[in-house]
């Protein structure tokens, strides 16, 4: 399926971004599913179930993390093209979660859950189709480098409980682009290359918004059921994130997104 038909719903349009594996084509059906969505198009309705796997290119090679080459600091071409090309790998999977959080969680909660999830969806793939540009511009392409699929694990282990995915995905596997994304741009404009700090600085603004719809969301959620949000929320980290919570933090940008730094803090 590659466009939005008529008398598709919610579900089944997150579905069918999720069923799309060739990268520029999902790019498309995600914007095609979030117009359709924001036109009145897309009945608010939860009558299929999301994939376990999303579909994937032939390419990039994905290996375990801990096989992963070293890519270095990106000071050489070589290295800033390794380190755009992971940045292009993690936007591309983020159009999956973000589509997947939609249709796999949008029935336990208010019409503005699609809402915000989708517009991140939207973003994503923007996102990724300027770092594919990038790496383009640059000789290479996304696909040419192998890549993990840790961001996927990370789904894969919160599928089953809306707050734990929130928990896991935005307020903590975002908020950690929060706190290393300025020291990334940095790097970029130290080697002069000017054009892709310009997207990551994009990125970091869009993330901040990203995160903050994840706190949001935990936040009334755990309200609505009488949980205590910042002890169910560490508790969830613990049992589900299987990385290390570590500093340097980013503590004016976590705030900005509704995550002060007395959430995380005792899990460093």
């Amino acid at each position: 399926m590659s466009v939005v038909e008529t008398g598709m719903t919610i579900a089944d349009a997150c579905r069918s971004v999720l069923e799309i594996g060739d990268p520029a084509a999902k790019v498309k059906q995600a914007r095609a599913a979030v117009r359709a969505w924001r036109r009145g198009d897309l009945a608010h309705q939860f009558d299929v179930a999301m994939p376990d796997r999303p579909a994937r290119p032939a390419e990039p090679e994905l290996l375990p993390p801990n096989r992963m080459p070293r890519r270095g600091k990106g000071g050489s071409e070589r290295g800033r093209i390794a380190l755009i090309h992971a940045l292009a790998h993690i936007e591309f999977v983020a159009i999956d979660l973000a589509f997947d959080l939609a249709g796999r969680f949008g029935a336990h909660f208010p019409r503005e859950f699609v809402d915000d999830w989708l517009s991140v969806g939207a973003d994503e793939a923007m996102h990724f189709a300027l770092l594919d540009r990038r790496l383009r511009k640059l000789g290479s392409h996304y696909g040419a480098l192998a890549a993990h699929d840790g961001l996927w694990e990370a789904a894969e282990a919160t599928a089953h409980d809306p707050l734990a995915r929130l928990a896991v995905v935005p307020m903590v596997l975002e908020a950690r682009g929060l706190d290393v994304t300025p020291a990334t741009i940095d790097r970029f404009l130290a080697a002069g290359d000017e054009g892709t700090a310009r997207i990551l600085k994009r990125i970091l603004a869009d993330e901040i918004r990203h995160v903050a719809y994840g706190a949001t969301w935990f936040r009334a959620a755990c309200e609505s059921s009488g949980i205590a949000v910042e002890s169910h929320w560490r508790a969830l980290v613990r049992r589900h994130f299987r990385g290390v919570i570590k500093p340097p933090f980013n503590d004016s940008a976590r705030e900005a997104a509704g995550l002060p730094r007395e959430f995380y803090a005792p899990l460093a």
